[in-house]
């Protein structure tokens, strides 16, 4: 039986997890948090820094691979691992490309990759002289996600909210649509790619509100993305599971906006509305075995659950009951125990034929459900 190591212990490892249970591995999770998501599904738990070096080298030494459920980690020691014999996947260097959203960029503009237009800034000294390259949107260089360590800069007063650490500046793109993309290589290089999932983003939180899959696609965009993402991912040179991010313009011209090397939030819909979910998929790969069907099952919509602005504190889900009583929807709640603004706490899919009819469900679910602190 292979021993399997996941670097981080969030909602992406609990669900990985739960799909670990239909395949002959043992499980090994690393985590700060002794009660993270994942902590209490894999076979053996380490407690651990998984951004240091010597945590991460002796937590991978003696298994057989070993992914990533984000990508904030020591990419060195992935690096000394691999060296020794032990499968990464990804590669310690597709990780490093894309982990910094500079060297990301840049390898879009090396490869030829269609992506917005940009600039490396430093400092925010170094926006005052890019006033005409507005209106774009400021992204740092490592450690945003969910929203965070991104700012949209449309004129000069925004300026002050720009990042005084090494960043990229994007030109806007009017966007029409914002679309993802899973694609799955295997050890061996096949490839197989899910339906483009459609993604509505919430305009406050600049978080995925909620998402259609299949994608609603002109069928010459639908190709365009498609080609694009098979493309970059492949550029990487390596085995994986790849989250390819795509904005559409007005014109139907189709751009890279981000590369996530691993499970995401736009592939969640997958384990119920696709035959083989994007988490079984990674498990196929990660063990060698051959690519599961990443054909849609129905057409599905994913709300994401969110916490309830205002509330800190240990989660109280309001409105649950209601929420099951509604036909084809499937809850899955993160284990988290405490609740914060915007946190995401789980997720809910929606199946049916009738993509109206799903919207429509998706908005009564957003009113209904509420994730508070309990007082």
């Amino acid at each position: 039986m292979k021993k399997a190591g996941i670097l981080g212990g969030g909602q992406l490892g609990r669900m990985l997890l739960q799909a670990a249970a239909n395949y002959p591995v043992e499980t090994y999770v690393l985590e700060n948090d002794t009660n993270c998501p994942s902590a209490h599904l894999c076979h053996h738990f380490t407690k651990g820094d998984i951004k240091d070096y010597d945590t991460v080298y002796q937590f991978g030494k003696n298994l057989d691979v070993i992914t990533i459920e984000i990508e904030a980690v020591n990419v060195e020691a992935l690096e000394k691992l691999e060296s020794e014999g032990v499968q990464v996947i990804p590669s310690p260097s597709s990780l490093k490309t894309i982990k910094n959203k500079i060297t990301q960029k840049q390898f879009y503009q090396t490869n030829q990759i269609p992506t917005a237009d940009f600039v490396i800034t430093q400092n925010k000294k170094e926006l005052q002289v890019l006033i005409p390259f507005l209106p774009a949107v400021h992204k740092l260089a490592e450690g945003g996600y969910d929203g965070k360590g991104v700012e949209v800069l449309k004129e000069e007063k925004d300026i002050s909210r720009g990042f005084d650490a090494p960043a990229v500046l994007e030109k806007m793109i009017h966007i029409s649509k914002e679309i993802s993309i899973i694609v799955a290589i295997s050890q061996t290089d096949e490839i197989t790619l899910y339906p483009p999932a459609e993604m509505v983003f919430d305009p406050v939180l600049n978080l995925l509100d909620y998402q259609i899959s299949p994608a609603r696609l002109e069928e010459k965009v639908f190709f365009k993305a498609e080609a694009i993402a098979i493309k970059a991912v492949k550029q990487l040179m390596s085995a994986g599971l790849f989250a390819v991010e795509l904005l559409v313009d007005h014109e139907g011209e189709v751009y890279v906006n981000e590369i996530a090397p691993r499970v995401h939030n736009s592939g969640h819909h997958s384990i119920e509305g696709n035959y083989s979910s994007q988490f079984d998929m990674l498990w196929r790969i990660l063990l060698g075995y051959p690519l599961g069907c990443a054909k849609p099952v129905h057409t599905s919509v994913l709300v994401n659950i969110i916490g309830a602005e205002g509330h800190s504190g240990e989660a109280v889900y309001l409105g649950l009951e209601q929420v099951l009583k509604i036909e084809n929807a499937f809850i899955h709640l993160y284990g988290k125990s405490q609740t914060k603004s915007g946190r995401k706490m789980g997720h809910i899919t929606l199946l049916g034929d009738d993509v109206s009819e799903l919207v429509f469900k998706a908005h009564r679910i957003k009113n209904m459900l509420k994730v508070v602190a309990s007082t």
